[in-house]
């Protein structure tokens, strides 16, 4: 008995000696049986993951399985070589208009050794597609990559694809943005003294080369970057209130009386309450009175009701009052008649245009762009089909039909005299400091899926941290505007994610919205935040703190620092961004446009705005079966992975 006691016990422990062979690589069903039943007690669903994923991030494939969905390396290597075989025999040009040389012209060049370097440089983005290099468009990087190759600093063998040189980007910027400070680091030929000015020599003065410095082998400055400086510029008049004639400053009011919370919407705008009142009353009201009742109407739509939906419906309020008879099937009067009374209106109304305004009002006009004019009377003509705007003040006149160039000196007029109110006006400490209140809602850890593109509340990409978000203390006044100047320091940014946040905070300030709003756009909700301009962001610089005080420190190379350069970088910002900014807004009132076409997109799209919250984005408005799709997108693909700002 007690001999057969002994033997269950003995015998596990020769079993696993006999089959340590088969333990060690047990077949693929055994294994996958094994991973299951360790999942299983673990209280999982059955799928293993590694440490640090997560159930939305795409799987890692076995080595065996790659293998299969994936070409061999030499397979690829034959892709690639055919594919710029393919591009030499055709004479299709590489990166940015640089075409491959010709083969003996490769050979016969001196082979001279590529270091690994960190390349500090400045660029305005005015006219570029963004900083990433593209075949079809202009780009910063396209403006780089051929300057080195005729200073030398790229191989022919190498100027046909930037990947030879293991071009990398710290900081993809969107176009038209600019940078004071940004690096890429790839490959380049650094032999020569005055390299950096051969280089520079062959840019345009809008990108500049600070500096190229060593670095180790494996660096990568997207990789190495702790974090990112960024700077806004906004005019001031960006935080004033919508017009209590727009369609949203309607709204505003509307939803704080049926909400029940008007008193505190009013104080959230009180040092601008009477902004709008003071205005219309004694800048406005003089020129709006001297218009024809006939022709007035019309002016006040072009400037209150613009419909940034683009609808072509037509308002019959907006006809009556303009006293336009409209020919229906219906009508039983004689034409004769109909266009007897239409010639005698329209002529009266086409003279009192002309002869109403003064003409002390209509000078230096100019600084209104044209084409906030065009969609003004383009406006007009969608909502009232009946209107023939003639260009020939002297000619017949279909019936019907209004003097166009009449029409347009009159919103001309009383857009400038808007604009120039706008521009006049001085943010008070209490608005500014609503402002410093909305940004510091930013700060810390949060789900940023609203403020970019592809991006959803449970994917765990679209989370980043916010290091500071800072209002300049003091405004700075060009061409008779105030400026602000608002700078981000974060771990790093999605593409069009400061944008958004310079938008959803400008909104919220300018709205009286109550800023819980923006906690809220961080939770499981779908926000349509607009970007603001790009025209007032710039990277001020990124940071390698890590790298410098590590890497850099153990291998006896320099620091990656912009300090050296300051004064040269200064100078540039002074010049090629600052007043490219302000020049760039005095001409086109890029900021008046943006903000005055959300005051009036008669959608529910940003209601969100109002008191009535995300709520009142979900609903439809009357009369509108279908909401058009708010377009907040630019000529360029889409990518949320691929670029920050």
């Amino acid at each position: 008995m007690e001999q057969a006691s002994k033997s269950p016990v003995q015998a596990p422990s020769a079993a696993p000696m006999a089959d340590k062979s088969a333990h060690d690589d047990p077949p693929k069903g055994d294994r996958k049986r094994k991973f299951d039943d360790r999942d299983h007690r673990r209280g999982g669903k059955g799928k293993h993951l590694q440490h640090g994923s997560h159930p939305n991030k795409k799987r890692n494939m076995g080595r065996s399985e790659h293998s299969y969905s994936q070409l061999d390396r030499r397979g690829r290597n034959e892709v690639e070589q055919a594919k710029r075989k393919k591009e030499h025999e055709t004479g299709e040009a590489n990166a940015e208009g640089s075409s491959a040389f010709p083969q003996e012209e490769v050979e016969a060049e001196e082979r001279r050794p590529k270091r690994k370097v960190a390349v500090m440089i400045g660029y305005s983005g005015t006219g570029y597609k963004g900083m990433q290099i593209d075949k079809k468009q202009k780009t910063i990087e396209g403006d780089l990559f051929a300057a080195f190759i005729v200073a030398g600093a790229i191989s022919k063998a190498n100027a046909d694809d930037p990947k030879k040189s293991s071009l990398v980007r710290c900081a993809r910027t969107d176009k038209g943005v600019h940078a004071a400070g940004n690096v890429i680091s790839l490959k380049l030929i650094i032999e020569d003294e005055d390299i950096v000015e051969k280089i520079n020599s062959n840019l345009s003065s809008q990108i500049r080369i600070w500096g190229i410095q060593r670095t180790t082998g494996s660096f990568s400055c997207y990789q190495a970057c702790d974090s990112r400086w960024y700077e806004y510029l906004i005019p001031t008049h960006s935080f004033l209130p919508p017009h209590p004639s727009s369609f949203l400053g309607k709204k505003l009011e509307e939803s704080a009386e049926q909400t029940g919370v008007t008193s505190g919407y009013h104080e959230r705008q009180a040092e601008v309450a009477d902004f709008w009142q003071e205005i219309d009353e004694k800048q406005i009201k003089p020129i709006i009175d001297s218009l024809d009742d006939s022709i007035r109407p019309l002016v006040e739509e072009a400037l209150y009701t613009v419909d940034a939906t683009g609808s072509a419906e037509p308002d019959p309020a907006i006809d009556a009052a303009a006293d336009i008879v409209r020919i229906s099937k219906n009508q039983e009067q004689d034409d004769a008649t109909i266009a007897a009374h239409d010639e005698e209106t329209l002529s009266n109304a086409n003279t009192a245009v002309e002869e109403a305004v003064p003409e002390a009002k209509l000078e230096q006009t100019e600084d209104v762009p044209s084409s906030e004019i065009e969609a003004a009377v383009e406006s007009i003509q969608q909502r009232n089909p009946s209107i023939s705007l003639n260009e020939d003040a002297d000619g017949a006149l279909p019936l019907p039909g209004i003097n166009r160039p009449a029409l347009e000196t009159a919103i001309k007029t009383l857009k400038k005299a808007y604009m120039d109110a706008k521009r006049a006006y001085r943010i008070s400490p209490a608005r500014q400091k609503r402002v410093q209140d909305a940004l510091n809602i930013y700060l810390g850890t949060h789900k940023f899926h609203n403020y970019t593109v592809q991006k959803k509340f449970n994917d765990r990409s679209a989370q980043r941290f916010i290091k500071s978000f800072k209002v300049a203390e003091q405004p700075i006044i060009i061409n008779n505007t105030e400026w602000l100047s608002l700078k981000v320091h974060g771990q790093s940014f999605m593409m069009h994610q400061i944008r958004k946040m310079v938008g959803m905070a400008a909104l919220t300030v300018r709205c009286g919205t109550d800023p819980n709003i923006i906690t809220e756009s961080f939770g499981n909700n779908i926000v349509r935040i607009p970007k603001a301009p790009g025209l007032g962001l710039l990277l001020e610089r990124p940071v390698f703190d890590s790298y410098n005080e590590k890497q850099a420190r153990a291998a006896g190379r320099d620091p990656i620092d912009f300090g050296r350069y300051e004064k040269q970088i200064e100078s540039f910002k002074e010049t090629e961004i600052y007043q490219r900014i302000f020049r760039e807004e005095a001409e086109g009132n890029q900021f008046n446009a943006f903000f005055t076409h959300l005051d009036n997109y008669k959608e529910s799209t940003f209601l969100y705005l109002t008191s009535g919250g995300i709520a009142a984005s979900n609903k439809k408005l009357e009369n509108k079966s279908i909401e058009p799709k708010w377009e907040d997108s630019e000529d360029e693909d889409e990518d949320a992975e691929g670029g920050e700002g």
